[in-house]
């Protein structure tokens, strides 16, 4: 399914959030500590967040893993200069990483955690790679079981966001299935509860754009 949509991908997130998805993963790269110097990108797409990381970070190796090889070919074609030996793109699977424990400083991933089922494996394979103090940096939709702007989010979630990805991706499911997803996905404290119980300390959270999207941080003891 994402590979379906992976040419119109970029267009329809900056489209779709009005352009403040730039602010969003500039957040999330300002999550990350300031000394690490490998950062474990998961559900890396199109590699914004990779590139977003390295603008942040000038030194840091990021290995950017997908589940979604088409997704990740696109993602290529931005690399360039150092980026293209820093940045490591690699087809992989969240719940089964294929990097050796305590072995990065820090992980990100952007509004992926949410399609990877059961959820507790990927949370508890990144504290696995995690070196000990190592951040988890996490960034996801705000649930759409809570109001959010007065309901007008969930009416643009649920409404016209499908009809505006339909349009532009010609796909018929898959900005159904952003939808649902993020409807499913728990409220920000559920979540923090949820990386409480793989293992992480320290949890923390703080709504962005008026909790629009969330930004979780868990640590490794």
């Amino acid at each position: 399914m994402f590979g379906s949509i992976a040419r119109f991908y970029d267009f329809l997130n900056h489209l779709l959030s009005l352009g403040i998805d730039y602010y969003w993963r500039r957040e999330l790269a300002r999550a990350v500590p300031a000394n690490a110097t490998q950062v474990l990108d998961l559900a890396a797409g199109t590699l914004d967040v990779s590139l977003a990381i390295r603008k942040q970070h000038p030194a840091t190796l990021v290995p950017a893993l997908d589940f979604c090889p088409p997704m990740l070919k696109l993602g290529v074609g931005k690399l360039h200069g150092a980026n293209q030996k820093m940045i490591l793109p690699v087809a992989a699977d969240a719940k089964h990483l294929p990097l050796k424990s305590n072995s990065v400083d820090a992980i990100t991933i952007a509004f992926g955690i949410r399609n990877i089922v059961p959820r507790d494996t990927a949370l508890k394979e990144m504290l696995r790679v995690l070196k000990p103090q190592g951040k988890a940096c996490i960034l996801e939709f705000g649930s759409g079981q809570e109001r959010i702007f007065l309901g007008l989010y969930n009416w643009y979630l649920n409404t016209l966001l499908p009809r505006i990805g339909r349009f532009f991706a010609r796909d018929k499911t898959a900005y159904s299935y952003l939808a649902k997803t993020i409807c499913a996905f728990p409220p920000a404290d559920k979540f923090a509860q949820e990386m409480q119980a793989a293992g992480f300390i320290n949890t923390s959270y703080r709504p962005l754009t008026q909790g629009i999207v969330c930004l979780h941080i868990g640590e490794k003891a």
